[in-house]
């Protein structure tokens, strides 16, 4: 495995509540990063591809950090700052020009020079000339390169973006990688081992991970090569029951993780064998069924299982999951990494079967060896689209398929064509009459 993109690197650090999501959102034109009033909304590295001015560059924008806080959460985020300033070919030092400098800064500045890297101080919330003014007493801070700002209007972005991508190649100098690329969400409960699990797919502490539920909120990714295979984790924020999310940040999670899984090629969905499946479970497995997506099942903590009986496992998921039938279960422990590496082949597999397309040849001459009652009265079969591979089976009647020839229909298919791991549409149509035909 190795880092697939050799792209410049620009990280983003300042205190909390500075702006740095709004900032993020505006210079990368999504709405990638959770942006509200809640200081320290953004825990994780948040990263994304970003161009300016034809030039490529990969955009992080870090956790709000307090150097030396001794609360748990703000000691990880300045732990998964440094590990992104260790990229860096330059940082975006952000700081709120409405306030005074404050002690947080003049440390966070001191840590900053230290490191010897290009930094760009970007002095935020300066949306008028009477306050432009105002920006100049942050030269105390030591830096030469000095941008007054303002990310809510997207002012200032312009020449600050053009300072920070001078020395960068143009977009004609970075080649594409070539490599077939999957996006991967990973989704489940809050505390199920998401973040764990992406950390044991990269071998790196991409996510913060502590024993707290909820760590995750925005949605963090890591892009890896695997077998000449490019692979996009995305580790989505813990979806919880609806009656849970009564903070903006928690409710705005729901949304990105399902606009992440809309996003995907492929799906975890994440389980915990000691607290077993449960309905919770089902519901959000049921989002990424919804949206069409190959869904592999992840049974984590197997380690710490009462009952390690794969067989009773299966069931269990089975049972809870009927919808999922075509899910392989994958029994693992993202922790210690048993398991882990299946994770990938099952993925590729997914992925090549809601790619795959049959003919209409091949469809129509198993149709007819198909052993089959005379219920089944269906004129031919195409296929019309993947990512689902979605069939439409011409019948004589607009009469709708019994569910359960409908279901040994799609069965047949998924055996015979081997459409693992994903879902497979089957959709019936009234075949043309020819007499109608000739009248048109």
């Amino acid at each position: 495995m190795s880092q697939s993109t050799s792209l410049p690197v620009v990280v983003i650090v300042g205190r909390p509540n500075v702006g740095k999501s709004t900032f993020f959102n505006a210079v990368t034109g999504t709405r990638r990063a959770i942006v509200g009033n809640e200081p320290g909304i953004t825990r994780d590295r948040i990263q994304i591809e970003a161009e300016h001015r034809g030039k490529r560059f990969e955009i992080i924008d870090t956790g709000g950090i307090i150097p030396d806080d001794e609360q748990l959460i703000p000691s990880e985020i300045l732990k998964q700052a440094k590990v992104a300033l260790d990229r860096a070919a330059h940082v975006i030092f952000l700081i709120d020009g409405r306030t005074e400098i404050t002690g947080a800064d003049r440390d966070l500045a001191m840590m900053l020079r230290r490191l010897g890297k290009p930094v760009s101080l970007a002095v935020n919330k300066i949306d008028a000339q009477v306050r432009e003014s105002l920006a100049h007493d942050f030269y105390s801070l030591g830096f030469e390169h000095l941008f007054p700002i303002s990310s809510e209007h997207r002012m200032g972005l312009e020449e600050l973006l053009d300072h920070v991508t001078a020395s960068f190649p143009s977009s004609e100098e970075a080649p594409p990688s070539g490599l077939p690329r999957i996006k991967v969400a990973i989704i489940g409960r809050p505390n199920t081992g998401k973040s764990t699990l992406l950390n044991a797919l990269v071998g790196s502490e991409r996510s913060i991970v502590t024993p707290e539920a909820g760590t995750t909120r925005d949605a963090v990714d890591e892009t890896l090569v695997h077998d000449g295979v490019e692979y996009v984790f995305v580790d989505t924020a813990g979806i919880r029951r609806k009656g849970k999310t009564r903070l903006m940040a928690e409710k705005l999670s729901v949304v990105m993780a399902r606009k992440h899984i809309d996003m995907a090629n492929v799906v975890i969905v994440m389980t915990d064998a000691v607290e077993g499946v449960v309905a919770l479970d089902a519901t959000i497995a049921g989002y990424a069924h919804e949206a069409g997506k190959p869904v592999i099942v992840c049974v984590n903590k197997w380690d710490l299982a009462a009952d390690k009986n794969k067989a009773r496992g299966t069931q269990k998921v089975r049972d809870e999951m009927r919808y999922l039938e075509y899910a392989p279960i994958a029994f693992l422990s993202a922790k210690n990494g048993a398991g882990v590496k299946q994770l990938f082949g099952l993925i590729r597999r997914g992925w090549e079967a809601a790619n795959k397309r049959v003919s209409t040849g091949e469809l129509n001459r198993f149709f007819e060896k198909l052993e089959k009652d005379g219920t089944l009265k269906i004129r031919y079969l195409t296929q019309v689209s993947v990512r689902p591979p979605t069939f439409v089976a011409f019948k004589d009647d607009a009469r709708p398929l019994h569910f359960s020839t409908e279901r040994f229909l799609v069965n047949r298919i998924r055996e015979k064509f081997q459409f693992e791991g994903t879902p497979v549409v089957l959709r019936t149509k009234v075949k043309p009459q020819k007499e109608k035909l000739s009248r048109r």
